[in-house]
C-alpha cells in the first residue's frame, strides 16, 4: 500500500478559511512527497450533521483538492475500533472508569499533571468496588491502562515534542468510540504515515502514538502547523464573519491562504509548485476579511 496523508474535518460546522488553509497545507504534504492524499469524515460525535460533511466535502473539491480514494466515514467502521478495544482489554491494558469530569478536576493529582489529566482514581478498584460503582447507573467509560506517563514524538515543525500521558478514554460511557482510538485505527487501516493539522492538537500525540505502539503501529510523520486566529487573538471561528468559502469566494480564499504561505499562487497546482515546507511560517496567521 502506498502511503498516505489525509484531512479529517468533524461535520460539526462548515468549513472556514483556517481549516481550509490546514487542509490545503495537508494536501501540498502529502502530494509533495508522493503520498496518497485521503479525506475522512470523522462523524462519530452526536454533534455531527450528514449535510455539513456534504458541504465539506464540496468546499474541498471546490478549492482544487483532490484525493485518492472515496472519503471514508467512522461510523462506517465501528466493527475496527470494537477489535482495537478487544485486543487492549484481552491484554489487561482496559478498565472502567466511573468518574464525572467534575470528578476529575476536583481529584488531586501528580505536580507536573496539565489541568484535566486522569488522577487515577478508578485504575485499581477492586471488584468489589466496581460492583458498587455500577449500582449508581452512571454507565463507565472505558480508559487505557497506560504504563508510561509521558512519550516523545518527532515533528517536522516543532521537532521532539514530550507530553503527558494519562489513562484517557478509549470508549465514552455513552458507548461512543473516543477519538484518540478513532484516529490511530483508521490511520493504520488506511495506510495514513503522514498526518498534517493544526498545532492544537500537538498535546494529543504523545497519547495517539503511544496507543499506536501498542496496537503495533509505527508513528507517523508529525507536522502540526500553525492556526489561523481572528484580530483579537483568538482561535478563529464562524462568528468572526466572512470566513467560509462561500462568503469568501473560491479565488479570494485560494489568493489570502496563499499569501498566508508566504506565497503568491492563484490556483492549488501554482501552491504545490512553489511548496518548500522548510520555509513555512511558523507563527499563527491572524486572518483579517478581505
Amino acid at each position: 500500500m502506498v502511503p498516505a496523508g489525509r484531512f479529517a474535518p468533524s461535520p460539526s460546522a462548515d468549513l472556514h478559511v483556517g481549516n481550509l488553509r490546514t487542509a490545503v497545507l495537508a494536501w501540498l504534504f502529502a502530494r509533495s512527497t508522493g503520498r496518497r492524499f485521503l479525506v475522512r469524515v470523522e462523524d462519530l460525535d452526536d454533534r455531527t450533521f450528514p449535510d455539513v460533511a456534504v458541504r465539506q466535502l464540496r468546499d474541498l473539491e471546490a478549492i482544487g483538492l483532490t484525493w485518492d480514494e472515496s472519503p471514508e466515514y467512522q461510523t462506517e467502521h465501528e466493527s475496527r475500533y470494537a477489535t482495537a478495544l478487544e485486543d487492549l482489554t484481552q491484554r489487561g491494558l482496559v478498565f472502567e472508569c466511573y468518574c464525572s469530569r467534575k470528578d476529575i478536576l476536583a481529584a488531586p493529582r501528580a505536580p507536573h499533571a496539565p489541568e484535566g489529566a486522569y488522577p487515577g482514581t478508578c485504575r485499581n478498584l477492586t471488584e468489589a468496588q466496581r460492583a458498587a460503582a455500577r449500582t449508581s447507573g452512571r454507565p463507565p467509560a472505558l480508559r487505557l491502562r497506560c504504563d508510561v506517563e509521558e512519550y516523545t514524538v518527532t515533528d517536522l515543525l516543532h521537532g521532539e515534542y514530550t507530553g503527558v500521558v494519562d489513562d484517557f478514554v478509549l470508549r465514552r460511557g455513552d458507548g461512543v468510540t473516543a477519538y484518540n482510538l478513532a484516529v490511530v485505527v483508521d490511520d493504520a487501516a488506511q495506510g495514513v504515515d503522514q498526518v498534517v493539522r493544526g498545532d492544537d492538537l500537538l498535546a494529543s500525540s504523545p497519547r495517539q502514538a503511544y496507543l499506536g505502539s501498542l496496537l503495533g503501529h509505527p508513528a507517523p510523520t508529525y507536522a502540526h502547523v500553525p492556526l489561523v486566529l481572528n484580530a483579537d487573538g483568538k482561535r478563529l471561528a464562524k462568528r468572526d464573519g466572512a470566513v467560509t468559502l462561500d462568503e469568501i469566494g473560491v479565488p479570494t480564499a485560494l489568493r489570502q491562504i496563499s499569501e498566508s504561505l508566504g506565497m503568491h499562487a492563484n490556483t492549488i497546482e501554482g501552491l504545490l509548485e512553489g511548496f518548500d515546507p522548510t520555509r513555512l511560517p511558523t507563527t499563527p496567521w491572524t486572518y483579517r476579511p478581505a
